[in-house]
């Protein structure tokens, strides 16, 4: 037979952790939408920050001055990153004409393997190698893909977390080219 007594407590110790990993994750969803990660840039001004290209050339930030420029962090072993650079690429495409600089930025991997990713996948625009994985923090980034969009001015005008479709970059994008 079961016994009331003993089974109250239990069951009630048991609801109040459920209530309690619910409140932990409603306050960790709600601080991603109020803010953390790139998006706690958006106006300041965007780091100068210099990385290699794949051909061993230093490159800065501040060559694209009057530039809208997208930074987009990926690796290659990253399904998402994959996923969303074909998109990247069509944006690239369509806009450099209008002044959009696109720079994909490949987090911690040897250039070799960021030269197969980008050419099996047609990629034009330049890859920039941050071995040291230093440009994702300075970006505030929580994760892979992260996308940084700077304006003319050289301020942040848009900082996400987690891939994104050409719609939403074109949406990101296109209003700071006009």
């Amino acid at each position: 037979m079961v016994n009331r007594a003993r089974v109250l407590p239990i069951a009630l110790a048991a609801l109040l952790f459920a209530a309690a990993l619910v409140a932990i994750l409603v306050s960790l969803a709600h601080s991603r939408v109020r803010g953390v990660g790139p998006s706690v840039l958006v106006g300041s001004r965007a780091a100068d920050y210099a990385l290699l290209d794949l051909r061993g050339r230093t490159v800065s930030l501040a060559a694209y001055s009057g530039k809208v420029v997208v930074l987009n962090l990926w690796a290659s072993w990253c399904p998402p990153c994959r996923l969303e650079m074909p998109d990247l690429e069509r944006l690239y495409e369509k806009e450099q004409r209008l002044g959009l600089v696109v720079l994909g930025v490949n987090e911690g991997e040897s250039a070799q393997r960021a030269r197969a990713f980008g050419a099996a996948l047609h990629i034009r625009f330049p890859i920039l190698l941050d071995q040291e994985q230093r440009f994702g923090r300075v970006y505030a980034a929580l994760g892979i893909p992260t996308t940084i969009v700077i304006d003319r001015a050289g301020f942040v005008a848009r900082g996400f977390d987690g891939p994104l479709d050409y719609d939403q970059m074109a949406a990101a994008t296109l209003p700071l080219l006009r």
